[in-house]
C-alpha cells in the first residue's frame, strides 16, 4: 500500500503538493512566478521543496482529517487557483477490502477534494474573481483493476464531482476540470507497478506502449489552470497515452 498526500493551492496563489505530481506542479509554477501555497502531510518533503523553490508557502496537514484542514487552510488566500492531487492508493482484492482502507481512501481521495474546493470556491465567490480548479483523477476512473475497487470508486466519484462542481460553479466564473492518467512514474506509482508481469498487462492495453512522465500531467494542469483553456470545464482529460481508446 503506497500513498501520496498532497495538494496545490496558487495565489495567483494555487496550493500543490510536494512528490511527484504535486512536486513537478509547483515547480513549473513557481518557475513562471505563480505565488503557490503547497499542502502536505509531511513537513519533510515541505522543507526541500522550500530550499528548492524560495518563496513557496508550505502548509502541513493531513488532508483527510477534517477538522485539522479547517484549521489549517480556513484562512488561506486569496486563492485563485487550485490543483486537488492528494490521494492514496491502498491496493486490495475486493473480498478483503477493510473499512480502514474504505475510510481513508474517500476521505483523502474524496471528501477532501470537496472540502478544499469549497474553501478556495467560497473565497473566490466572496471576492467576485474568477478561478480555475484542477481535480486530479485516474484512468481507473473509467477502467476496472484488479485490487483497485475502492481506488477506481473513488475516482469514478471524482469525475462526477468535478461535473456537478463545474455545473453549480460555472455562473460563478470557476471553472472546474478533471485531469486523468494513466500509471504515471512517481514514487507511488513505481512502487505500486514495479512487477514486470504486472506492468506488462497494462502496458499491452496502451497504444503507444508507455506509462506517463510527471511532466506529461504537469503540462495539462498548466494548461487548465490557464486562460488558454477558457472555454473548458466539466471536462475530464485523458493523460493515457490511448489506454482509453482501446
Amino acid at each position: 500500500m503506497r500513498s501520496s498526500h498532497q495538494t496545490s493551492l496558487l495565489r495567483n496563489k494555487t496550493p500543490a503538493l510536494p512528490a511527484g505530481i504535486g512536486r513537478g506542479t509547483v515547480q513549473a509554477l513557481h518557475a513562471a512566478g505563480v505565488q503557490v501555497v503547497a499542502v502536505s502531510r509531511t513537513q519533510a518533503d515541505l522543507d526541500s521543496l522550500v530550499r528548492e523553490c524560495p518563496g513557496v508557502e508550505p502548509v502541513c496537514v493531513d488532508l483527510g482529517d477534517w477538522e485539522a484542514t479547517e484549521r489549517a487552510l480556513g484562512n488561506v488566500g486569496p486563492v485563485d487557483l487550485l490543483v486537488n492531487n492528494a490521494g492514496v492508493a491502498l491496493l486490495q482484492p475486493f473480498l478483503e477490502v477493510t473499512k480502514e482502507a474504505y475510510d481513508t481512501s474517500f476521505n483523502v481521495n474524496l471528501r477532501a477534494v470537496i472540502q478544499v474546493s469549497q474553501i478556495v470556491a467560497k473565497g473566490l465567490i466572496a471576492r467576485g474573481a474568477p478561478g480555475s480548479i484542477v481535480n486530479i483523477s485516474s484512468q481507473a476512473s473509467q477502467r476496472a483493476l484488479t485490487n483497485h475497487s475502492v481506488y477506481c470508486s473513488t475516482k469514478g466519484a471524482m469525475d462526477m464531482l468535478t461535473k456537478a462542481m463545474a455545473l453549480e460553479l460555472g455562473p460563478h466564473k470557476i471553472r472546474v476540470n478533471a485531469v486523468n492518467p494513466t500509471v504515471v512514474m512517481t514514487p507511488m506509482g513505481q512502487a505500486n507497478w514495479s512487477n514486470p508481469q504486472k506492468a506488462k498487462t497494462m502496458l499491452d492495453r496502451i497504444p503507444l506502449g508507455k506509462f506517463a512522465e510527471v511532466e506529461n500531467v504537469v503540462d495539462i494542469i498548466l494548461f487548465l489552470l490557464s486562460d488558454r483553456s477558457s472555454m473548458t470545464t466539466g471536462s475530464t482529460v485523458p493523460v493515457d497515452g490511448g489506454f482509453l481508446a482501446s
